[in-house]
């Protein structure tokens, strides 16, 4: 999974030194702090009472947030222990803090189209997670793209859904209803989170050791001369153990209901099979994070890396939306066909898992040939 122009195992391609990894996280200190200020000046809203600028504000502010942490992890031992020990886990608060939101938001959208869409009130599909990372599933008829949020996860909602909500049927209308309260409440709540976090002294904590960084990146003295490709070379290895260990082979298979095992498990915890794809996910990030410092010269992203981390984007959406769907069926005392509805929402969201499952194995197996 190397850069298209940059092989961090390639011993003939010329060093990176620790001058291009300072000069990153300035880089990436200096948006988080931008961010921070168009944040402050377009109110401090950070989701649905704040406006378009304040939400892009929020979501630089994430992704430089999480650009930062995961380069210290990547490179942690060209980087003060005591500093980057510390920084590490704050920068990770913060980021989640703000991601909590606009999950719930783009969760309630995934699952409100998907009842749509199960009740035939809408064009059938109107998600896909094949389709959506640009792959198709044959012989199931789901290769439609699907609309996706500007932050792309999950699919933006869609007048038509608006409009089509006295088209469905009584339990598909109240499972609707149900899941827009209880989704809608945790959203309200995620955002009062949100906005304590970035009023407390915690986040002023972080917010000035980043402003630090902007001017001062505190490597180790013999970061100056060190290689950073080995570092960046080992984040890749990691990425391929852990994909090595995913049933590909499975997954290779289409619709073959894999996803679907434990799904009546008492248990209302995440699925244990989800967690291994999770953790790939965050590695592919970290794994792409390294290559950006290498790529000094801002050469593009292998798109089929791109494509493999928006599948497992998907993966994350679709588990994240069957255990809500789940969640409001063991709602005490509501009616049989608003339980069913919701189971079938819940199986349809597993599907969903199984698809970006395929979908991934796919881009990674292009990957792994070389294939163009």
């Amino acid at each position: 999974m190397a850069q298209q122009h940059l092989d961090p195992t390639d011993p003939t391609a010329r060093a990176v030194t620790g001058d291009a990894l300072a000069g990153y996280l300035r880089g990436q200190a200096t948006e988080f702090l931008r961010a921070l200020r168009l944040h402050r000046e377009t109110g401090s809203g950070s989701g649905q009472n704040g406006t378009e600028d304040s939400v892009d504000a929020a979501r630089a502010l994430r992704h430089s947030a999480r650009r930062i942490s995961g380069s210290l992890h990547t490179f942690r031992p060209l980087l003060d222990a005591d500093w980057s020990e510390a920084m590490r886990p704050e920068l990770a608060w913060l980021s989640g803090t703000l991601a909590l939101e606009h999950a719930c938001a783009a969760r309630l959208e995934r699952l409100l189209l998907a009842l749509h869409r199960l009740s035939g009130s809408t064009a059938f599909p109107a998600q896909s997670a094949a389709s959506a990372v640009g792959g198709r599933i044959t012989g199931a008829g789901r290769g439609v793209p699907a609309p996706a949020t500007a932050a792309g996860r999950g699919p933006a909602t869609s007048p038509t859904v608006i409009a089509e909500r006295g088209n469905l049927t009584v339990g598909a209308a109240k499972a609707g209803a149900l899941l827009e309260r209880q989704l809608t409440l945790a959203r309200t709540r995620a955002h009062s989170t949100a906005l304590q976090a970035l009023g407390s002294s915690r986040f002023h904590a972080v917010a000035d050791k980043v402003a630090v960084l902007a001017s001062e990146v505190p490597l180790t003295p013999a970061a100056a001369g060190t290689d950073l490709r080995p570092l960046a070379a080992a984040a890749g290895e990691r990425l391929t153990d852990a994909v090595t260990a995913l049933p590909l082979v499975t997954a290779g298979h289409p619709y073959n209901a894999e996803a679907l095992i434990h799904g009546l498990s008492p248990d209302p915890a995440p699925h244990p099979q989800d967690g291994p794809w999770h953790q790939v996910r965050l590695l592919l990030r970290l794994h792409r994070y390294a290559g950006e410092v290498l790529h000094t010269d801002g050469a593009p992203m292998d798109v089929r890396l791109l494509t493999a981390g928006q599948a497992l984007n998907l993966h994350r959406d679709a588990s994240e939306a069957a255990a809500a769907a789940a969640s409001a069926a063991r709602t005490p005392r509501i009616a049989p066909a608003t339980a069913y509805a919701l189971g079938v929402l819940h199986a349809d969201q597993r599907h969903e898992v199984e698809a970006a499952r395929f979908a991934f194995q796919q881009s990674w197996q292009k990957q792994a040939v070389g294939t163009p």
